[in-house]
């Protein structure tokens, strides 16, 4: 059963917020945060697209679900079709099966809804 309505923009919404109280407090450290961050997602050896896909693939092993929702929104914005987002997902599985799986059926199933939706939304106006 899908969490409650709202949910997913809800989250995003806390973990925006809440960087921003961080921001707000320890700015210098925000800053360096957000620098090292960038690098590390930036294009190298790997395109930008399978470093938000590992990203996501960890986030669901250690079952971090403002990651899981920030990463799954990445990996859309990157155009990941939702079969790499799954494949992803799967490497996670192996390596903790239980948490990944019921991450995979309930949290990235109702992101991905959200997001595409919003998506779908976006490119109609």
């Amino acid at each position: 059963m899908p969490k409650e309505e709202g949910y997913v923009e809800d989250a995003m919404l806390d973990y925006e917020e809440g960087t921003q109280f961080i921001a707000q407090k320890l700015p210098r450290l925000m800053r360096k945060y957000q620098t090292f961050t960038d690098t590390c997602f930036s294009k190298g050896k790997l395109a930008v697209k399978d470093k938000q896909l590992m990203a996501l693939a960890v986030s669901v092993a250690l079952r971090d679900e403002y990651c899981i929702l920030s990463y799954t929104k990445a990996c859309i914005d990157e155009n990941c079709t939702d079969s790499e987002i799954l494949e992803a997902v799967s490497v996670a599985a192996a390596f903790c099966p239980a948490p990944a799986m019921s991450q995979a059926a309930t949290l990235i199933r109702d992101a991905l809804d959200t997001f595409e939706s919003q998506d779908k939304e976006e490119a109609s106006e």
